[in-house]
This record gives structure tokens, C-alpha cells and sequence, in this order.
């Protein structure tokens, strides 16, 4: 994934904080949040701390007979201090890496395990 340097989160997001983009062929969809319940970043009352901000990007694709293989990525940037968190133009990228990766092992592993699977012929009845 290409770095968009002209946006503070590396990547154009909408109102919600999703975004898409393709990396390595698949379609990524991408969320950038936090999970204060107010819609305008306040720190904790408890704490006096913002708080942390989550980028996580998951890819679903579909395959033969109904299959499905999906791939997660997560990166959390904390807050520094008493300071709001600091957008981070990579964390996008990191996150859709983690999901292509996540993606890649797991076709792997399903691929091995059906390389190991013997069905076992039906017997009448």
C-alpha cells in the first residue's frame, strides 16, 4: 500500500473513519477509531488520558463451493502523555501488511490441511 502523504492517517478516510485500498491484490477495507463513546475526542474523566486510536484492516474473499478465507491486521497508537494521539501516516500500512500476511498464512494452512484430508468412502445404507 502507497502512502498518501497528503492525508494524516496515510490514507483518505470517510466521515466514519473506513477506508478501502488494494494491496498485493486484494481488496482492503480499513476502519481508523477509537472507543470513546463521545464523537469528539475528549480525554478519560477517570484518567485524563485520550485514548488510544485502533487502525485495523481486513480482507474477505470468497472461493470455490461456498469457501471463505479472510485476513485481520491491527496496530494501536497510543497517546502520548495527556496529548491526544498523534495521526500516524504508517499505521495504516503496517495494519494492511498484518492482513495480507494473516491472509497468505491462512491459505496456507488450508491448503495443507486439504493436501492431508482422506475422505473416507461412504458405506451403504
Amino acid at each position: 500500500m502507497d502512502i498518501d502523504t497528503t492525508q494524516p492517517w496515510g490514507v483518505a478516510i470517510d466521515y466514519a473513519g473506513r477506508a478501502t485500498v488494494t494491496d498485493s491484490g486484494h481488496t482492503v477495507f480499513l476502519r481508523i477509531y477509537d472507543n470513546s463513546l463521545d464523537p469528539v475526542a475528549e480525554p478519560d474523566s477517570l484518567t485524563g488520558q485520550y485514548p488510544p486510536v485502533y487502525v485495523t484492516a481486513q480482507i474477505s474473499e470468497d472461493g470455490d463451493l461456498g469457501s471463505q478465507v479472510r485476513g485481520f491486521g491491527q496496530i494501536v497508537v497510543p497517546p502520548t502523555g495527556t496529548d491526544p494521539v498523534t495521526p500516524d501516516q504508517r499505521a495504516a500500512q503496517s495494519a494492511v501488511a498484518a492482513a495480507v500476511a494473516d491472509f497468505d498464512a491462512r491459505v496456507a494452512a488450508y491448503a495443507a490441511l486439504c493436501t492431508q484430508w482422506t475422505a473416507t468412502p461412504p458405506t451403504g445404507g
